[in-house]
């Protein structure tokens, strides 16, 4: 037996090895307590039934202290946190507060084991169980959906959780190369002749669902009809030599080799990148997106660790006061409102701000657009033709 099990070995020997002796012995002391109680009443054992009385209060006291025992000795509780490469940064902060939080509440040690990377990569590994995540932070709801069809989420998630689900937010900026030498200043402007737009696969990469649904949204709901939207998006997707895997491979070709003119990238990102040293040139559209980035208790997992209670505690502690202010440290836009006034000014008003819902959905927007043989399918088709 290793040290690490002797405290609670001796505390389930405590709990469940004594406490059926005192019980038989309180049994016994009932039916003495009885008897004794009708010998005082003959008069004849005053003596014996004040005795046995304070002997019953004696063991209860000892079975409650028991009790209070072992409860108060918890195991420690180890939680899965799978999320998308960019949250790493505010949960390496958010982490420590929750778990000196719940050890102050609940005398009770929690440990985490982190995952991050693509969003999509991620979901996919939930999915196939290499990753058994009890907790998920990624990049769409998309990415959650998926995860709620395969069985793992109960659905409804999003309608039961605070905010819709959705713990940080942002929206798509446009990195220029310095002096903007192609002179991009709208959304429009991507699909002028001689712009090299550097994207990544909305097949594969989060964010490039995002910079997709930003491009359509930006003709379709100012006023342009969806030919209008398809003529443009496929003027833009010309325009990109290539389609990287993820945001990370999109980032090495425009800044560490050099290629395209243009970026689509996080405003929480690009601000970042520039309060560390790297300014970036950059435009964040008018008419832009609510990146939304939901997060979900992992149902099955997380009753099959035995962790609900403390997975459901930490979910609900990433939308409070303190820990929002890391998100927002981080250059997101908080959901939590106190926080949002408190940094307003940090952000660039946006004049159309619109959100997954204004372009129907998720379910429709899989369908239409990325599902096989969808829009962006066909947009690809054309440019290949």
């Amino acid at each position: 037996m290793s040290k690490s099990q002797q405290p609670t070995q001796l505390s389930k020997f405590l709990s469940e090895g004594i406490q059926p002796y005192v019980m038989k012995a309180l049994q016994s002391i009932q039916l003495r307590y009885q008897h004794a109680i009708k010998n005082w009443l003959n008069g004849r054992s005053v003596q014996s039934f004040v005795s046995l009385f304070l002997t019953s209060i004696f063991l209860s006291i000892a079975v409650a202290s028991c009790s209070g025992s072992s409860s108060a000795s918890k195991n420690d509780v180890k939680l899965k946190l799978v999320s998308f490469s960019v949250t790493k940064a505010a949960h390496d902060q958010i982490i420590p507060k929750f778990i000196q939080k719940w050890k102050q509440e609940h005398n009770q040690n929690v440990t985490f084991e982190q995952s991050y990377g693509g969003s999509g990569a991620q979901a996919a590994a939930v999915i196939n169980g290499s990753q058994e995540a009890d907790i998920v932070h990624l990049a769409l709801p998309l990415d959650v959906s998926k995860i709620q069809q395969a069985g793992l989420i109960k659905s409804g998630w999003e309608t039961e959780a605070p905010r819709n689900g959705i713990v940080s937010k942002s929206v798509a900026a446009i990195v220029t190369r310095e002096g903007n030498p192609k002179g991009i200043n709208t959304w429009a402007d991507l699909a002028k002749d001689g712009v090299k737009v550097i994207a990544a696969n909305p097949k594969t990469s989060g964010i490039a669902i995002w910079e997709f649904l930003a491009f359509w949204g930006s003709v379709s709901l100012t006023g342009g009809d969806e030919t209008t939207a398809l003529n443009y998006v496929t003027k833009v997707y010309k325009n990109t030599p290539v389609l990287t895997k993820d945001a990370r491979e999109a980032s090495d070709l425009f800044f560490q080799k050099g290629q395209g003119d243009v970026l689509i990238n996080y405003e929480n990102e690009v601000i970042l990148a520039g309060k560390n040293g790297t300014k970036l040139p950059y435009i964040v559209p008018q008419v832009n997106i609510s990146i939304d980035n939901p997060v979900a208790v992992v149902d099955k997992n997380a009753e099959k660790h035995g962790t609900r209670e403390v997975a459901q505690a930490f979910v609900d502690f990433l939308y409070s006061t303190e820990a929002q202010r890391e998100f927002a440290k981080l250059q997101y836009r908080p959901v939590n409102p106190t926080v949002s006034q408190e940094v307003a000014s940090q952000h660039l008003p946006i004049k159309t701000l619109f959100t997954s819902q204004d372009l129907g959905g998720w379910d429709i927007i899989q369908k239409k657009f990325f599902g096989d043989g969808a829009i962006f399918d066909k947009v690809q088709a054309a440019n290949k033709a």
